[in-house]
């Protein structure tokens, strides 16, 4: 037998770059002449066989040499050295020793490392073994023997596939992992040749249930049909397809005792009626197993030294959990249906106590029906109510659906387990749920539901469509959800930044429905987005006042919404505390991102930064944990905002670039213009205005395609700020009085009590100088009345720096020195360091940290080093000018005694000399900017 017919040429991998390199450089050693061992190791249906194969396609494919290739036959575990026969038979030529002789009389561990040696002297020799710890243990471990001593020289590798490492200690080790959402996608699409006919909750439900095991996957799009697939067909319930995969999970317990086969089936039954992942009640089954009549000694054992079931179990406190999800599925479905449905009898028993069975008992008598029972799914869906959790309540829906024959029925019982589900923060399963439910049974809830997703994972619009749809079907008969979908679709249409769609959603409520706070709130938004703000401020503020009294998370967050229209930041605070309190109270789980955004954004508009990234850090996890990627998009750009006071600008341009990922697919408009407004915020702090400048135009500028229509506002005295620093005030003179006019407008709106300090502030700085000192003292003032220490900061930063232009320079000491103060106060570090450099300038020493450190730059004046590090981080000598509120000539002075004094000759010199990595990105300007000199 030739090795080309025992290994075949592999399909494409997915998501095993890592390992395939691992398993490359291996065998570019063996055919340089060393040799080695590797033992790759994973749970079934990971690909250890589909690397395998490819290691050995890969090293015949490059002729470098023979392959012995074998895998386990289980069916021979007994017979000693039967793993080692079937290798040598894989040979492509004689042997020294024929495998026959091997099987009848043994070969010692020695031998068989000769042997080995002997074939990799004529050629360099790969041996791939398949699934060795399903091999006899003479075979494994004469392999084991012969591969730690493998090594330079000896000309032969050995790669051994193994579901762990035990029985080859001391060789190298590469344990596979679950593929990532990425490569499973991709497999996912070759498996179904990546039409686009696949349903997206179809794909979402296939992706969460293989959970990253590629042959699982496989084993479930195999059992669909192009119907189940397209959505077109309710998906059944549980998924078929896994049986592979939990028969091989099976197999590694096949060798234990009866009595532990026993308990394993009792725990893997114990936890159909816990949460996911919460494991099995070690007292429950203790009374468990003595009831199946287990001996005491035999639970203590195991259960108290769980290496008693081949590791297949781990105690943690009270509670038994499996090593791996699949083994625990594999052990119910490695067992015959009588025996399963026993067990679970046994428990429910255990679980009854007087009166009405629980919903645990109920769970387990659900488990052991041998088909549909309306009456059991009755009692179940009745039971399924607070104040047992949403997680819960989901699960006994989905059981009450499974054993229910009406279609109807069956299809809202799923639906209500996908609304808990949504509630318990669980996205994934929520899905799940939705996809047993065909479209023709669809109804006003399932709309409702996938709306409800998609408003915080999903393109706004679908959600937007999905909710207006729900509320239509759902308005004659249930009027709370109907004005939940309503509201829902005004919030995606707000997230879209869509004023028109807003509106209409909202014009769709029905009042007589709506509670007082409820009418108020949309009256209110309305009479604002239609142009009559004095009517819409005095209803939300009624909104607002009733807040007091409100114990509900909903009522809360609309106040906090009603504060921040209105500009009352101290109250939109105060509501998003006390909302975040009863969600961490009262759940649901699935408000607490939302009321963990709302609330840090309030704190940003407050000036509260470092509580704002606390707050949105937390929402952050949240986020991802319950699978709401929206949320988790708005949330980096609060991050964004805030790390563009706080620093450093590495974190601040991370959360933007997380933030612009998100909103671009999904729509979401205010996401994509707070996280540029941070990026615009970020290089005003580093002296870069003119870029502030070009990321800000698009977003302030009146008309369609600009910024999002609740928030554009709040960018103008920054677009302003930057327009004059860059020296573009004149060119851009008719948007700047436009910004300024609309600025003006909404100052006598809102209440914000930062605007009317901004918009003096911008006043001063389009004024003519003479004017502009007053405007300054009239923002100050302001500020004064208002507090916040970092919009107090900018304003006398931007006034020390208007005084030292005039060349009123002990004056600007002043302002600069307060400005400096109130930056470390508030720690805006970046802003503290571009004061400190300003008061510097000013003839003033400061103890602010250098970043350059004391290095070349010691030797220069506080003026050289600033031109000094501008230059090295690219800008050229007009840009510097604009930035350091000098002339291009007193930069082109000072830079030629910078380079005489460091004695250097161009700019790419100085930026390596100062290590800011700067030289190859500056290579291509070097020329340009020789000219300046």
């Amino acid at each position: 037998m030739t090795p080309s017919t025992t290994v075949h040429s592999p399909l494409r991998l997915y998501g095993r770059s890592g390992e395939l390199a691992i398993l490359e450089t291996l065998l570019a050693r063996l055919r340089a002449g060393d040799g080695g061992a590797l033992v790759l190791t994973s749970p079934p249906g990971l690909g250890r066989t589909a690397l395998l194969r490819q290691a050995a396609a890969h090293y015949l494919g490059g002729h470098g040499g023979p392959v012995l290739y074998a895998a386990a036959a289980p069916a021979e575990q007994r017979l000693p050295y039967s793993g080692l026969h079937a290798l040598l038979c894989s040979a492509p030529g004689p042997l020294p020793v024929a495998p026959d002789t091997i099987l009848r009389s043994g070969i010692s561990p020695g031998g068989l490392l000769g042997l080995l040696r002997d074939l990799g002297a004529e050629q360099p020799l790969l041996v791939c073994v398949d699934d060795a710890h399903a091999w006899d243990p003479d075979s494994r471990a004469a392999l084991g023997f012969a591969a730690r001593r493998l090594g330079a020289g000896s000309r032969v590798a050995v790669v051994i596939g193994a579901a762990d490492e035990t029985a080859f200690g001391g060789l190298p080790a590469l344990r596979l992992g679950p593929l990532d959402d990425d490569a499973a996608t991709a497999l996912l699409d070759r498996l179904t040749d990546g039409t686009a006919d696949v349903d997206p909750v179809v794909r979402s439900e296939l992706l969460r249930e293989a959970a990253g095991n590629p042959r699982l996957l496989a084993g479930l799009v195999g059992r669909l049909t192009p119907g189940q697939l397209a959505g077109r067909i309710a998906l059944p319930y549980p998924l078929p397809g896994a049986e592979s995969v939990l028969d091989a999970h099976a197999g590694h317990l096949d060798g234990l005792s009866p009595e532990t086969h026993t308990l394993l089936l009792l725990a893997a039954a114990a936890e159909e009626h816990e949460p996911d992942g919460a494991g099995a009640d070690a007292a429950l089954l203790l009374r468990a197993g003595a009831r199946a009549g287990l001996a005491t000694a035999h639970l203590d054992r195991v259960l108290f030294a769980p290496a008693g079931t081949a590791g297949a179990l781990q105690r943690a406190g009270s509670r038994v959990h499996f090593s791996h999800p699949l083994l625990r599925r594999a052990v119910l479905h490695r067992a015959a249906p009588g025996r399963r449905r026993a067990v679970h009898e046994l428990l429910a028993g255990l679980l009854t106590g007087p009166g009405p069975a629980p919903l645990p008992a109920l769970v387990q008598r659900a488990c052991a029906a041998p088909g549909p029972d309306a009456v059991l799914a009755g009692q179940l869906e009745a039971a399924a109510v607070a104040p047992r959790p949403h997680g819960e309540r989901s699960a006994a829906l989905a059981r009450a659906a499974a054993l229910s024959t009406d279609e109807a029925l069956r299809a809202a019982r799923f639906t209500a387990a996908a609304e808990h589900a949504r509630l318990a923060g669980d996205t994934g399963r929520a899905r799940a749920m939705l996809a047993r439910v065909g479209p023709h049974l669809a109804g006003g809830a399932t709309p409702y539901v996938r709306g409800m997703l998609a408003l915080r994972d999903g393109p706004a619009a679908d959600a937007r469509e999905a909710l207006l749809t729900a509320a239509e079907l759902l308005a004659p008969h249930d009027p709370r959800r109907t004005l939940d979908a309503l509201f829902g679709a005004a919030e995606a249409a707000w997230d879209m930044g869509d004023a028109i769609a807003y509106l209409d959603a909202m014009n769709r409520v029905p009042v007589a429905a709506a509670d007082r706070s409820m009418a108020q709130y949309r009256a209110g938004m309305c009479a604002v987005l239609a142009g009559h703000p004095d009517r819409g401020h005095a209803l939300l503020r009624c909104c607002l006042d009733s807040a007091d009294r409100a114990e509900d998370a909903g009522e809360l967050l609309r106040a906090g919404a009603s504060a921040l229209v209105l500009g009352e930041v101290d109250a939109a605070c105060r509501a998003g505390a006390r909302a975040l309190a009863v969600v961490r109270t009262r759940g649901p789980e699935a408000l607490l991102p939302h009321a963990l955004e709302q609330l840090a954004y309030a704190e940003l508009r407050a000036g509260q930064h470092a509580r704002a990234r606390a707050h949105a850090l937390e929402g952050l996890h949240a986020a991802r944990r319950t699978g709401q990627r929206n949320s988790a998009t708005h949330l980096h750009a609060v991050l964004a905002l805030a790390a563009s006071v706080e620093g450093p600008a590495e974190a601040c341009a991370a959360h933007a670039d997380a933030a612009l990922a998100g909103a671009g697919p999904h729509g979401l408009a205010q996401a994509a213009m707070l996280a540029t407004w941070a990026v615009a915020r970020a290089d005003l702090a580093a002296g870069r205005p003119g870029e502030a400048a070009a990321r800000l135009r698009p977003l302030v500028r009146p008309g369609p395609g600009t910024g999002h229509f609740a928030t554009r506002m709040l960018a103008v005295p920054c677009y302003i700020e930057a327009m004059v620093l860059s020296g573009r005030a004149d060119e851009g003179a008719g948007e700047l009085l436009t910004a300024l006019r609309e600025f003006t407008l909404w100052t006598a709106r809102t209440t914000d009590p930062q605007v009317p300090a901004q918009l003096a502030r911008c006043r001063a700085l389009l004024a003519s100088p003479e004017e502009a000192a007053a405007r300054y003292e009239e923002a100050l003032a302001h500020h004064d009345r208002a507090g916040g220490d970092f919009e107090r900061a900018r304003t006398q930063l931007l006034h020390g720096q208007l005084l030292r232009r005039l060349r009123r320079t002990r004056e600007a000491r002043g302002p600069l020195r307060d400005a400096l103060v109130a930056f470390e106060r508030c720690s805006a570090r970046v802003w503290a360091e571009r004061a400190g450099g300003e008061l510097r300038a000013a003839g003033e020493a400061v103890d602010v940290p250098d970043q350059s450190g004391p290095g070349p730059l010691a030797g220069l004046t506080p003026q050289q080093q600033r031109i000094a590090r501008c230059v090295a981080e690219g800008a050229t000598n007009r840009e510097v000018a604009v930035r350091l509120s000098v002339s291009p000539r007193t930069v082109d002075h000072h830079l030629r005694n910078v380079f005489a004094a460091l004695g250097v000759r161009s700019r790419t010199e100085l930026a390596r000399l100062l290590d800011r990595g700067g030289g190859a990105r500056l290579q291509d300007r070097d020329d340009k900017n020789r000219a300046d000199l």
